[in-house]
């Protein structure tokens, strides 16, 4: 295949001193001059720029540096059969300059070798070219073939009812196909995939990001890069990201319009006329994505509405009048800075997950743009919920309106929220009434949650658990029961090995037993630490040792039996800058548990050195328990 189909060539004359730079390198362009130009004995000056960019290329793990480096192999073996010269010259850069070389500082020092050695730049950048030619430098500029049409390599793993393809090391390759609800993994032949396989095709890919100006490179990091070419989303990850190398390519099955959902006319005419602010969640693979396409398409095409999508990486499959944003200069605030200029009418952000997600969308639903979010939850409330620990309790309904939950990809439930002043659920003093977020089942209007705040905590009850309470012989009310529960969580974290216990002595008043060697710790030196933790809980705080309890050691005897009984228990964690540590116990070592969320499985863990089990931080895994501890739900662990 050839690398390039046009030379522009200032001075045929005199082509027998060439400095390439490193675009030039990496595309071949320096061998095959030679071979199209029958050059007798032509002197390669190579600068010690693109010797130094490419080193940083490859040792980052980048497949485009190691492309580079295999031409200078090829260049240096030409030498040793006395068919070119080739030398080595000019400053070598450091890491800081080679990290500037975006803003032209390597392609500045490769330039002033040409211009010293009188040389031709070779270069495949056109701004490097007609900045030489600004500079009296004459340049080959070297034009790349057009690859934009040419199929992927990966691309024939995939049939019309394939969802996603998964290819790594020593496994046969294997495919999701199928629909959401009803997807079957497929192994899609019994040979093992090679190394050397797969690095060709992950080759393959890089080489059509650099060509084809609808395939982006979303993430290149040592052992990591993310492509989005077309309608793939690729994901390429090698040691030391992962202990072996393993390309997935996920992509749409489909292409679903809002009539396969079958809607209501009610929730139709909703989207119409006063959904601004909308939700949609879903377990990963329910189908929100689908759904949030099929929405852009409506407002897009039937509404005539302005639509643009904030993404990383950019994967939704939308029309061409949808304009596609990524993260400006790595930060999606950037993003929105430029959104809020442009005001389109409505903004699907996919998907949101951390604080700094949530804030965005807050901020530019508040500033007049309809926003449509894309939220991890693995039930209708929680999508709610996380926007709840995020932003104050008036403005919610101002930022989400409306909430579409699904599942297997149909929607499983409408939510829609309103702001009214009353007396919580549970509670019975009229006193008591407050701002409250009720959250309603929009196709009947059944009351489903309640949010408000609590002292300093926000709550978010289920009415029905509620209605559920009033019924049972239980003396204590849900809402006694969530505040002596938020109480023990927040002691929990200053003293993550105590054995607490709480008691709600009145409505302003709580008292707590712990084992008494943690006594101190929580008081705090004169009292500091207690008075900071009753200011965050807007409680008052009894402490009492947990030892003076006439039921405690019962209590911890069977604590200790439950474990090997497969009762489940609240896992203390810690959350450091690269780690997020499940601190099971020095006495639990080697032992098998189970971890789940709101009753959902996610994994089985070994308890490692130190009684802990450690995730990195970035997995996805580690994002669901992260987002679990922000909206306060509790990480449990069943011994096996």
């Amino acid at each position: 295949m050839e690398y390039f189909e046009k030379l522009e060539i200032e001075d045929e004359g005199n082509i027998e001193k060439i400095v390439p730079d490193t675009s030039a390198v990496i595309e071949g362009a320096v061998s095959k001059i030679i071979d199209k130009n029958n050059l007798n004995y032509p002197e390669i000056i190579v600068p010690e720029a693109v010797v130094a960019e490419l080193e940083y290329q490859t040792n980052k793990g980048q497949f485009i540096g190691k492309k580079g480096l295999t031409e200078l192999k090829k260049l240096q073996n030409l030498a040793d059969n006395g068919e070119i010269a080739i030398s080595f010259t000019g400053k070598r850069p450091n890491n800081y300059e080679i990290s500037l070389s975006k803003t032209g500082e390597i392609d500045a020092i490769i330039r002033d070798v040409a211009k010293s050695e009188l040389a031709i730049l070779v270069t495949s950048d056109r701004v490097q070219s007609e900045v030489a030619k600004a500079q009296g430098i004459n340049v080959i500029y070297v034009e790349q073939v057009d690859k934009s049409n040419e199929e992927l390599k990966i691309s024939k793993y995939f049939d019309d009812d394939t969802m996603s393809v998964h290819l790594k090391e020593n496994v046969p390759p294997m495919a999701k196909k199928g629909k959401p609800g009803n997807i079957n993994l497929v192994k899609l032949d019994s040979k093992l995939i090679s190394y050397d396989y797969l690095n060709k095709l992950a080759e393959d890919i890089i080489e059509k990001a650099r060509h084809d100006f609808k395939t982006y490179l979303e993430l290149d990091e040592e052992g990591a890069t993310v492509v989005q070419s077309r309608e793939y989303r690729i994901s390429i990850a090698k040691p030391p990201f992962s202990e072996g190398m393993e390309i997935t390519a996920v992509r749409p099955v489909a292409e679903v319009s809002l009539e396969s959902y079958k809607l209501s006319e009610k929730l139709i005419d909703r989207l119409k006329s006063t959904a601004n602010g909308i939700l949609i969640s879903g377990s990963p693979g329910a189908g929100k994505s689908t759904f949030a396409q099929a929405v852009a398409k409506f407002f897009s095409e039937d509404m005539n509405k302005i639509v643009k999508t904030m993404e990383s990486p950019r994967d939704l499959q939308v029309g061409d009048e949808i304009t596609q944003y990524a993260p400006l200069d790595g930060d999606m605030e950037k993003t929105a800075d430029i959104l809020l200029l442009v005001r389109p009418d409505f903004t699907i952000y996919d998907e949101l997950r951390k604080n700094h997600d949530f804030n965005i969308f807050a901020d530019m639903r508040l500033a007049g743009v309809g926003m449509i979010g894309v939220v991890h939850a693995t039930r209708p409330i929680d999508a709610i919920q996380r926007i709840a620990a995020r932003v104050e309790l008036g403005i919610i309904p101002s930022v989400v309106d409306t909430t579409i939950y699904i599942e297997d990809g149909e929607i499983k439930a409408i939510y829609e929220t309103n702001l009214t002043v009353k007396v919580p659920s549970g509670m019975q003093e009229a006193d008591l009434a407050r701002p409250v977020i009720e959250v309603r089942d929009f196709e009947n209007g059944d009351l489903k949650n309640e949010i408000y705040t609590y002292g300093e905590q926000t709550i978010v009850m289920d009415v029905d658990l509620v209605q559920e309470d009033s019924k049972s012989s239980d003396s204590k009310s849900a809402v006694d029961k969530i505040v002596e529960k938020e109480v023990i969580r927040a002691v929990k974290k200053i003293v993550p090995k105590a054995t607490v216990q709480a008691e709600l002595v009145s409505n302003d008043r709580i008292k707590i037993f712990v084992n008494e060697k943690f006594i101190p710790k929580i008081i705090g030196k004169k009292g500091k630490r207690i008075d900071d933790l009753e200011r965050k809980v807007g409680i008052s705080i009894g402490v009492e040792p947990i030892e003076s309890l006439k039921d405690y050691d019962d209590k911890n005897d069977n604590k200790t039996k439950s474990k090997k009984f497969s009762e489940e228990f609240e896992i203390p964690y810690e959350i450091s800058k690269k780690h997020l540590n499940l601190d099971i116990g020095y006495e639990n070592i080697g032992e098998e548990f189970d971890v789940s969320v709101n009753g959902e499985y996610l994994f089985t863990a070994t308890v490692g050195k130190k009684g802990l089990v450690r995730l990195k931080q970035g997995l996805e895994i580690t994002e669901i328990l992260l987002d679990a501890i922000d909206m306060d739900v509790p990480i449990i662990g069943t011994f096996r």
